[in-house]
């Protein structure tokens, strides 16, 4: 098991570097992708008071003889 030709801590600092900023990317679009689905899901919970307001508009126009 014991390895003579590679060290475990002989690793480059710019091959760290990548993996570090591969993993803060992967953070980012995380983040990204929550805030998307956290807005999608605020504007889906709005769609009944929308409909609703929408059905109470159409009412008042039919009423008014607007419509």
């Amino acid at each position: 098991m014991d390895r003579t030709d590679a060290n475990r801590a002989d690793v480059d600092v710019d091959d760290l570097l990548k993996v570090i900023l591969v993993l803060a990317i992967a953070w980012l679009l995380l983040e990204i992708f929550g805030a998307v689905l956290d807005l999608t899901f605020a504007l889906l919970d709005a769609v009944p008071t929308l409909i609703a307001v929408v059905i109470v508009v159409l009412i008042a126009l039919r009423l008014t003889d607007r419509i």
